[in-house]
């Protein structure tokens, strides 16, 4: 299993959301870049950045911090926050990017998501937020009527290859993953499924890992030292 750290970036630095509030937010580093070098010197391969202002805005607003944290960590870097249109995903492919991530565009506009998998294939993937069983848009604050199993149907017909789900219930609160729900969706669904939201400790990795997932994406626990970056390597591995 893949092991994902992960930088959300607000105003170019390193922040987290307290189940994805913006007005309960930590700054954790003011150059992020070097919050990328550790991830790799930890021995990370990949890494799973958040554009905070672009997931509201709906455009890049970050692009050249994330630009710097590729170039200092050359990790492999998926990207999510407001993409809404092709030029944006050109813009972050172009930039080094390897992966981008499309949430509220996936749900708002599907149109738009199965021409960018037809054009980028695996470079696409999507990023759903649960909230209550419902998926949640816009930065977290809205949630649109469509569960979360009708979603899944929809983006494995459409041929999304890989899908990043997060728990907003569990995100930043350090109560352990919801493991019931990624068993759940890795043994309905043929797809790659990145578990995101409350991964705390060794043991959720284990878990996660024990289901077949694709991958994981760390955060605040790493941040706050409940998790040692390294030995979660060893352990997803």
């Amino acid at each position: 299993m893949e092991l994902y750290p992960a930088i959300d970036l607000y105003q170019g630095k390193a922040v987290r959301l307290y189940k994805g509030d913006y007005a309960q937010m930590t700054v954790y580093s003011h150059h992020p870049e070097e919050v990328a070098k550790d991830f790799a010197a930890a021995g990370a391969t990949r890494i799973h950045l958040v554009d905070l202002e672009g997931a509201k805005t709906g455009k890049p607003e970050n692009l050249e911090t994330i630009t710097k944290i590729l170039s200092a960590s050359h990790l492999f870097a998926q990207v999510g926050g407001g993409i809404r249109n092709m030029e944006t995903v050109k813009r972050y492919l172009d930039a080094g990017v390897n992966r981008v991530i499309l949430g509220t565009a996936a749900v708002k506009n599907p149109d738009f998501l199965e021409a960018a998998v037809q054009q980028f294939g695996e470079k696409i993937a999507v990023g759903v937020d649960l909230k209550d069983g419902l998926v949640a848009i816009k930065g977290w604050t809205e949630t649109a009527q469509i569960t979360a199993e009708a979603f899944f149907e929809n983006m494995q017909n459409l041929g999304v290859k890989t899908l990043i789900c997060t728990d907003i219930s569990r995100d930043g609160a350090m109560q352990g993953t919801n493991r019931e729900l990624y068993r759940h969706l890795s043994e309905r669904f043929s797809m790659d499924l990145i578990a995101s939201g409350g991964v705390s400790s060794l043991e959720d990795i284990a878990a996660l890992r024990e289901m077949n997932l694709h991958g994981a994406i760390v955060g605040k626990a790493y941040y706050i030292g409940a998790l040692d970056l390294r030995q979660a390597i060893e352990v997803a591995k």
